[in-house]
């Protein structure tokens, strides 16, 4: 919401890794071309019934994140809640070059991940900063990296997180 409030989300919108759709029908319900991709059935199916149930004309697609190619599109605004921390090294590496071929210059990328900050070790892998600043060396610059909390339903605390912006360049 702080991203929409902002005026930071335009253009066609992608939530990868979209899990039920939240931010593709936050997208989709202030006027954006809204898609969401999830490699889980359940959640697209789900999502799905959400747009109906709220009107809302929106395209989620059972996908891989690895190969946003197969969408056949390409977005201005890319919104990652949660998943670039899901994947080891090799595999981010894949996302950001996924990422690359659906957003042209100027496309921004928005990610909210665990933070190296958050105690303890439930939960995904952390990432440090420098981590993200190399994961998005080569074609994309770093317009910046916060500390922030990420709310999360087994902890009224949350974790913290980094919200990241990119722009594809």
């Amino acid at each position: 919401m702080r991203l929409l409030e902002a005026g930071e989300i335009r253009g066609r919108v992608l939530d990868v890794g979209c899990g039920t759709g939240e931010h593709a029908l936050m997208a989709a319900a202030a006027g954006f071309a809204a898609t969401g991709v999830d490699a889980s059935l359940t959640a697209i199916e789900r999502a799905r019934e959400k747009a109906a149930e709220r009107s809302l004309e929106v395209r989620f697609d059972v996908g891989d994140a690895l190969d946003l190619s197969g969408l056949g599109m390409q977005f201005d605004t890319v919104l990652d809640c949660g998943l670039f921390h899901v994947f080891d090294d090799d595999d981010r590496a894949r996302l950001v070059a996924s990422l690359g071929g659906v957003v042209g210059p100027g496309g921004r990328y928005f990610m909210l991940c665990f933070s190296d900050k958050q105690r303890g070790d439930w939960g995904p892998r952390r990432v440090r900063q420098d981590e993200l600043r190399q994961s998005f060396a080569d074609g994309w610059r770093v317009d910046s990296i916060e500390e922030t909390v990420l709310e999360i339903t087994i902890n009224p605390e949350g974790a913290r997180a980094w919200l990241a912006s990119f722009t594809r360049v």
